[in-house]
């Protein structure tokens, strides 16, 4: 199922916490992860890569087929903080048309990732290289601390993590993403002007109980 640019463009808008929130508190990326490009958000399908162990071959494969708005999600069959993708790699993706990248992994070159704007997240960053002797795979569903990502899915991704949706509900959870918005826009008013969460949200009858 192909999801419209519009409705990516609104899921990267309205981030991840809200959308991982009114979605149901569903799959997410429960790992530190770097924010490579300061600022950067961004949601799209995935095009998952399994690689070889501490290798970066399948990386150099997948250049030939992502196809432009997806984001390469990196893994391998133990994360390990060796360096999957640096300046040159980025500079491919990015001229390819990928949306992003997340990276299960390290990277490398970061000043020089940071200048290209590419959105990157990765698990660490170090200068030990990965290898290019050993194939991985394209397209099957992947593991990343805990969740699992198929080709596809859904992304959305900004400073807060990753938040991970399937297809056939983006436009249900874009839905409640945006109703969710609104909620808060107006406890958002009624906060500026004194009230508090304590109350607003019924939340003083559970800690001093009431009769």
């Amino acid at each position: 199922m192909t999801v419209a640019q519009d409705m990516l463009l609104e899921l990267a808008r309205l981030g991840s916490a809200t959308v991982y929130e009114a979605g149901g508190r569903g799959q997410f990326i429960d790992a530190d992860l770097h924010q490579i490009v300061p600022g950067s958000r961004v949601a799209g399908p995935a095009r998952t890569v399994l690689c070889g162990q501490d290798d970066n071959l399948t990386v150099h494969a997948v250049m030939a087929s992502v196809q432009r708005g997806e984001i390469i999600v990196l893994t391998m069959p133990e994360p390990r903080p060796i360096a999957l993708v640096g300046d040159l790699l980025a500079t491919q993706a990015l001229t390819q048309g990928a949306a992003g990248m997340l990276i299960d992994a390290a990277v490398r070159d970061v000043e020089e990732l940071r200048e290209l704007g590419l959105p990157i997240w990765a698990r660490w960053i170090r200068v030990h290289g990965a290898g290019k002797d050993v194939a991985g795979t394209i397209g099957e569903p992947v593991n990343l601390s805990g969740s699992t990502i198929s080709t596809g899915d859904v992304l959305v991704m900004d400073a807060d993590g990753v938040a991970v949706i399937e297809p056939a509900r983006a436009e249900e959870v874009l839905a409640a993403s945006l109703e969710r918005e609104s909620r808060e826009a107006d406890k958002r008013e009624k906060l500026r002007a004194g009230g508090l969460s304590y109350d607003i949200d019924g939340l003083r009858a559970r800690v001093e109980g009431h009769s």
